[in-house]
């Protein structure tokens, strides 16, 4: 039998060599400065269950199907930008607007996924959000027209802003606090959402394109139509994998945290059966907190238990990410970097394919065949950096802060490395050199990002944590919709677009310093 009495574990299974996982469950994040005791209470007794369950089965099924929408998340944004070149070639219009209906639809779709897995909860989101860009990115392959191509891919877009949101606070509230770090290493996904797209793309679009733009018709540009009906067959297909070959159980954080103490229990049995195991937690331990509390129940709980049955939304999920001075700083900061980011990786990364197809050309090496085979180049670099990433978040002296000082963002000195190397783009004189660069680039702002997610989800508490990262993503996705708008006023033959980024992501890193929160060794409530 597993007790939910144990204070500390040292090396767990599928613990890695030579990194200490030394967490105590008691010790949490916010070290008893939450602002709702009975939650940070309660939130302790269900760490310590899951913790006395361990790292088994079902968290390791859970993190590949979690994984698919890490993946959806990063393939279909980039496929805005992998079809532009063709899609202005057949359709005559400015590319900026295929992105910018992209952008609006991601941050519509993080608004609504984000908050509304805080409202009904986390299981149906997940279990949809697969299909809605699988179904439409099929139809958006048929599009006949600009229009047509741009409302579906809004729609595709609004339907992948809820992977990442979704899946993140999913897996985090099933995992062990010693295997925390491993939604570091769930970035990973991310670089295969690259890869995966980058390699159809480079056939398809070499091989099935117009020769030129001024003669460009359907049936001599279907090459990315046959992309998108590939990846919408994938994305389906991943969807349908992960509702019928795994059977999700609601969150236990998010039950506690709307008074459904019985059934958060429940949930950790039937984890701790699927993984082998059997739990000693009762319903007694997880509402010994309400009882501490005069009365017998927090206006809390009961405020959160009516607001779950009427499926209504307040601002009380906002107002908890801003309750003590320290929350309010963190949130507040984070909600820049991830906006500032969101305008300089917008500005930047969505135009590549085309700034190393007109660099190209000014080389005398800029077509297609060059053009995609450097993107799928560029994607298989990015696969090292999720591991990177996971492996150093752990480190003594380092943890997640020092490891976006090494990747970019959190020391002036050294915030310089991702930004610079951004910079550095504008010295190449050959293709080659402009690629590697970019390479350089790509791989730290990968692991930048891996960290940067895994931190703000851990920092922010369960009951809100959609909330969270909803505002999070809502700010990256608000500002890049700027990044179109500025695209369309700036010539981007130049390198105008590069130094505004590379300006945006130092300036990012300065305020980084500023974070006051390190989830090192630490829970997640």
């Amino acid at each position: 039998m597993v007790s939910t009495k144990a204070n500390s574990i040292s090396q767990s299974p599928g613990a890695r060599p030579g990194v200490s996982l030394v967490v105590n469950p008691v010790v949490d994040l916010y070290e008893g400065g939450y602002n709702h005791p009975v939650y940070e209470a309660k939130a302790r007794v269900l760490n310590h269950a899951i913790q006395d369950i361990g790292m088994g089965r079902y968290q390791w099924c859970l993190f590949v199907v979690a994984g698919f929408g890490w993946f959806a998340d990063v393939a279909w944004p980039i496929l805005s930008s992998l079809i532009l070149t063709p899609v202005v070639s057949e359709f005559h219009f400015k590319g900026p607007f295929l992105l910018l209906a992209s952008n609006i639809g991601l941050f519509v779709g993080a608004v609504f996924w984000s908050l509304g897995c805080d409202i009904w909860g986390r299981r149906w989101p997940f279990n949809i959000t697969l299909f809605v860009p699988g179904i439409f990115g099929l139809a958006a392959g048929a599009s006949p027209s600009f229009v047509a191509l741009a409302s579906l891919f809004a729609v595709v877009s609004f339907g992948s802003a809820g992977t990442l949101p979704v899946d993140s606070a999913i897996f985090l509230d099933f995992v062990p606090a010693s295997h925390q770090y491993l939604l570091t290493t769930l970035s990973t996904w991310w670089s295969v959402g690259q890869l995966i797209p980058s390699l159809v793309a480079w056939p398809l679009i070499t091989n099935y394109s117009c020769a030129t733009a001024s003669d460009c018709t359907k049936s001599s540009n279907m090459g990315w139509r046959y992309l998108l009906f590939i990846l919408g067959g994938i994305t389906l297909l991943l969807g349908a994998f992960r509702i019928f070959s795994f059977s999700l159980l609601e969150s236990p954080r998010f039950l506690s945290g709307v008074g459904r103490d019985a059934d958060a229990v429940r949930v950790i049995h039937q984890m701790a059966k699927f993984n082998g195991k059997v739990s000693s937690l009762t319903v007694e331990e997880l509402e010994a907190p309400d009882r501490a509390v005069e009365g017998g129940h927090s206006s809390y709980m009961e405020k959160h238990t009516i607001l779950s049955k009427n499926s209504h939304y307040n601002a009380e999920h906002i107002k908890a990410l801003f309750a003590t001075p320290k929350m309010a700083w963190s949130t507040s900061i984070l909600i820049a970097i991830w906006g500032i980011l969101g305008l300089a990786s917008t500005l930047y990364n969505n135009f590549l394919p085309y700034l190393l197809f007109s660099r190209g050309a000014v080389f005398g090496d800029g077509s297609l065949y060059i053009t995609y085979r450097n993107q799928v180049i560029l994607s298989i670099v990015c696969v090292p950096a999720g591991f990177l990433a996971s492996w150093a978040v752990e480190l003594p002296y380092i943890g997640r802060k020092g490891t976006k000082i090494l990747s970019n963002a959190d020391h002036p000195q050294n915030t310089a490395l991702t930004g610079a190397l951004l910079l550095a783009t504008t010295t190449a004189r050959t293709s080659n050199n402009l690629l590697a660069w970019n390479c350089g680039y790509v791989f730290f702002n990968n692991t930048l990002y891996g960290v940067l997610t895994s931190m703000s989800v851990e920092v922010f508490p369960a009951k809100d944590r959609g909330t969270g990262i909803g505002l999070l993503i809502m700010a990256t996705r608000l500002f890049g919709i700027l990044g179109p708008v500025i695209a369309l006023y700036a010539n981007l033959a130049t390198t105008v677009p590069v130094y505004i980024a590379g300006a945006l992501i130092i300036f990012a890193g300065g305020l980084a310093l500023l974070l006051p929160y390190e989830p090192r060794g630490k829970a997640s409530i």
